[in-house]
């Protein structure tokens, strides 16, 4: 009962910044779990951060400290800030739902969005 829309990938070069941004339907969004994961050629989905059913946002090492996650329950809309960029960046992102735990675990999302793709040049 949850739909999801990414936006705002684009093309920037190394070191730049992007805003990603995941609208969501659904009248129990404010209670799911959310989270970003993203995906290059030929590797499998990574998690990238996460938002829990209490607010705590946490993030994986390879980003920490360069993305900062964050939610606007009354926009039922869910934010991904990306600074520092760097090639390895490169790729399609995808937010994803849960209304039960969330984690780093892409099975423990039931609904995801299509993706808006990232590249970053050097």
């Amino acid at each position: 009962q949850v739909q999801l829309v990414e936006s705002g990938g684009g093309l920037v070069q190394a070191g730049g910044s992007l805003r990603l941004s995941c609208a969501a339907s659904g009248r129990s969004f404010s209670s799911y779990a959310m989270g970003w994961f993203r995906q290059a050629p030929g590797k499998e989905r990574e998690f990238i951060a996460g938002i829990r059913r209490s607010g705590v946002i946490y993030y994986a090492d390879s980003v920490k400290g360069r993305f900062t996650s964050s939610r606007d329950n009354a926009k039922n809309t869910v934010y991904l800030q990306m600074n520092s960029l760097r090639p390895e960046d490169t790729a399609v992102y995808y937010c994803a739902a849960s209304p039960r735990s969330g984690s780093p675990d892409s099975r423990s999302y039931d609904y995801w969005g299509q993706g808006t793709q990232v590249t970053v040049s050097s």
